[in-house]
């Protein structure tokens, strides 16, 4: 169902963000929250070792299996953003795409994702915030209750001043919407920070 509820807007531009964010994975690459594995087309050849997680049983059967046409060598592993089954400093870069809008913890998510990055690590982010239009915003809040339960995602976090508050340099932002999506998740943050 969700392949089917993104066609839209992958189509009319997202996939595009993927890809032009991708681009800049390099080296031990770990992204967390995998889903279905829209990514999976996007990694090039500076990509030495993949690890995707993903929370999910059902969206994880689906990733383990794009993974198998896609990207055979990636290791795929059951983990939740908030618990990450991995030593420190164990990754160059960490990708996160409309993950921390749906994580239950995203100060502590962000703060793993800082811990299992090497020092001057990238985290490549492409995720739904808070709008900083006043009106949008309120309404982003009186909406949130309904669009967490159909689709689990919190429109309306400050994901930006999360990550900033985990430790990050932000070295690269865009601030954009997400195509064809509601109005109430249309802004869209797309960029790269570097752990201190």
């Amino acid at each position: 169902m969700y392949d089917r509820m993104s066609r839209k807007t992958e189509e009319a531009g997202l996939r595009d963000m993927r890809r032009g964010l991708l681009a800049e994975a390099g080296g031990s690459v770990l992204e967390i929250g995998g889903g279905t594995g829209a990514n999976l087309a996007h990694y090039d050849d500076k990509v030495e070792s993949l690890v995707l997680t993903e929370p999910e049983p059902a969206m994880l059967r689906r990733l383990q299996s794009k993974a198998g046409e896609q990207a055979p060598l990636a290791k795929i592993l059951q983990a939740a953003a908030e618990d990450l089954p991995f030593e420190n400093a164990s990754f160059d870069t960490v990708v996160s795409t409309l993950v921390l809008c749906g994580v239950d913890d995203p100060a502590r998510s962000v703060r793993e994702i800082r811990r299992v990055l090497k020092p001057g690590g990238r985290l490549l982010f492409l995720e739904h915030v808070r709008s900083d239009d006043p009106a949008l915003a309120r309404f982003q809040d009186r909406i949130n209750w309904l669009n967490r339960l159909v689709v689990d995602c919190d429109c309306n976090r400050p994901t930006l001043a999360t990550i900033e508050a985990a430790g990050f340099t932000v070295a690269r932002l865009e601030q954009t919407t997400t195509p064809k999506a509601p109005k109430f998740a249309r802004p869209m943050i797309v960029g790269t920070a570097v752990a201190g």
